[in-house]
């Protein structure tokens, strides 16, 4: 799944449009790589995003195109409580 999509349907970004704008500013990276919008996230990769002045880093449990709004807190764990 592509990250841009998967943000969105975790609800870790609330649009799309808002995740591909953060891709592209250089925000989202992807064990450690920057990741562009259509790059490829699968199980286990750790993905770190940046909100302002603080970031948000997490693993992906799991990919599903479809996630119901109670969900979508399954599908990563965060990792910098």
């Amino acid at each position: 799944m592509r990250i841009d999509k998967f943000l969105k349907v975790s609800r870790v970004i609330k649009r799309r449009t808002v995740a591909n704008e953060a891709c592209d500013a250089g925000r989202v990276t992807i064990n450690g790589r920057p990741a562009k919008a259509s790059a490829e996230v699968k199980e286990g990769d750790v993905v770190e995003v940046g909100f302002g002045s603080g970031k948000t880093c997490f693993q992906v449990l799991k990919v599903s195109e479809n996630v119901r709004k109670e969900d979508a807190n399954g599908m990563y764990r965060l990792l910098n409580e």
